[in-house]
Formats: C-alpha cells, sequence, structure tokens
C-alpha cells in the first residue's frame, strides 16, 4: 500500500495572482506529474485545503479539472486518487502523440521556421546540456518538454500545441521514471539535436526516422518501468 500524502512540500498558500481553482490545480497537477503525489495516492480535500489556505469549494473544482484531464479518479465513498498508469492508456497516448509530431515535422520540413524560434531551439539546446552537466533530471525533463512544444508552436496553428500537450499528459508521468539516468538523458538530447538539424535541412524522411526512434525511447522502457513500479500501475 502506497502512503498517502497530499501536501508535499512545495504546496504553498493561496495569492492574489490567479484564481484561487487555478492556483490549487497547478499545485496539484505539477506534484502528480512530478509524482510527488503518486499514483493511487489519496488526496483528501480537506488536508489540501488546510495546506493552501482555501475552503473545500476551490479545491473540489481544481480537482473536477484534474478528473477531466484523467489525472484524479474519484471513488465513491472513498475518496479522490490520483491516477493508477494503466499500459494500454500509455500506448494509445504514444501513438496519437507520434501522429501529432509527425504531422508538426512534416509542417516544418515543408515551410521552415522563424529565426525566433530557432533561436529558442538554440537556447533550449544549451540549458538542456548544462542540466545534464548538473544531473538535473527534473530540469531536462522541462527543457524536453519546451523543445516538442516549440516545434508544435513553430507550426502557427494553436491546437497542434494544445493537443500535444493534452496527450503527452499520460507519457509524462512515465517519463519522470525513465528521466533519472544520465546516460539516458544524454541519448535523448542527441536525438533533439539531431532531429534539429533534420527539420532545418527540410530533410523530411530522416526527421520521420529520428522521430520515431526518439519517441519509441520510452517504450522499450515500459516493461522494466512497470516491474519495477508495480505499485504504480493498473
Amino acid at each position: 500500500m502506497m502512503p498517502t500524502r497530499t501536501s508535499p512540500p512545495h504546496f504553498e498558500g493561496i495569492t492574489d495572482d490567479l484564481s484561487p481553482v487555478d492556483q490549487i490545480y497547478e499545485q496539484i497537477k505539477a506534484a502528480i506529474m512530478a509524482l510527488d503525489l503518486a499514483p493511487g495516492t489519496l488526496i483528501s480535500e480537506a488536508e489540501l485545503g488546510a495546506a493552501v489556505g482555501a475552503s473545500r469549494t476551490p479545491v473540489r473544482a481544481a480537482l473536477a479539472r484534474l478528473r477531466d484531464e484523467g489525472l484524479i479518479v474519484t471513488r465513491p465513498s472513498r475518496g479522490n486518487f490520483v491516477t493508477l498508469l494503466d499500459e494500454r492508456t500509455i500506448r494509445a497516448a504514444h501513438l496519437i502523440r507520434h501522429a501529432i509530431e509527425r504531422a508538426t515535422i512534416d509542417h516544418l520540413c515543408a515551410n521552415g521556421f522563424s529565426g525566433a524560434t530557432a533561436a529558442a531551439l538554440a537556447e533550449n539546446i544549451a540549458a538542456s546540456m548544462r542540466a545534464i552537466g548538473d544531473n538535473d533530471g527534473s530540469a531536462f525533463r522541462v527543457l524536453d518538454d519546451r523543445f516538442h512544444l516549440l516545434l508544435a508552436e513553430a507550426t502557427g496553428l494553436p491546437r497542434i500545441a494544445a493537443s500535444l500537450t493534452r496527450e503527452k499528459l499520460e507519457l509524462d508521468r512515465l517519463r519522470v521514471l525513465s528521466l533519472s539516468d544520465n546516460a539516458h538523458l544524454k541519448m535523448l538530447l542527441a536525438d533533439h539535436i539531431a532531429l534539429l538539424g533534420a527539420v532545418t535541412a527540410h530533410d523530411a524522411p530522416r526527421a520521420r526516422d529520428l522521430l520515431q526512434s526518439h519517441l519509441d525511447r520510452v517504450l522499450t522502457t515500459l516493461g522494466d518501468l512497470k516491474a519495477q513500479n508495480q505499485d504504480y500501475f493498473t
């Protein structure tokens, strides 16, 4: 049985910057995605409200949004739980993500992208190198997400980036388990550099092959990750 953990250390009180619901939602989601709130963990509305200094009303509204995203499941008479990882859902999300990113790569190979995007991608690569040098898997994970989002945003089609972000949710929790190995991070960064080079050269066939092997890396570790973290999976 995994321990209940409803108030990770980084939970902060409500401020005037955003609505209480938005602030609670963002903090819970970040904790879930970082596995600070592990799959299967019970989330107490009362304890969560006390941790952030809010009533149950905005807490329930935030949990409802997370439920709509599939990150929370409510069990009658038992409470709200962080959704367990599910292999079939992960494989479906991977397939959809691949379709979105391949379409993105095809578009960019055909149409190119702006100088501002090129600069942002170059800085992303440099920051990723620094994160690896610091052995900072958490920072690398954020930069990894940003790399793919920058490519999606470069299409100029907002729905592409929004769809990619939504479909990656299930995969992103799995990636937290796999991004603890520095050698693995170096392989992912090498993939990014090669993929960016192929897109910049408008070499669509090579870019597709590189994208396929890059996205498949997390699935190649799925069996081992599931065996090592059985309590996290359905």
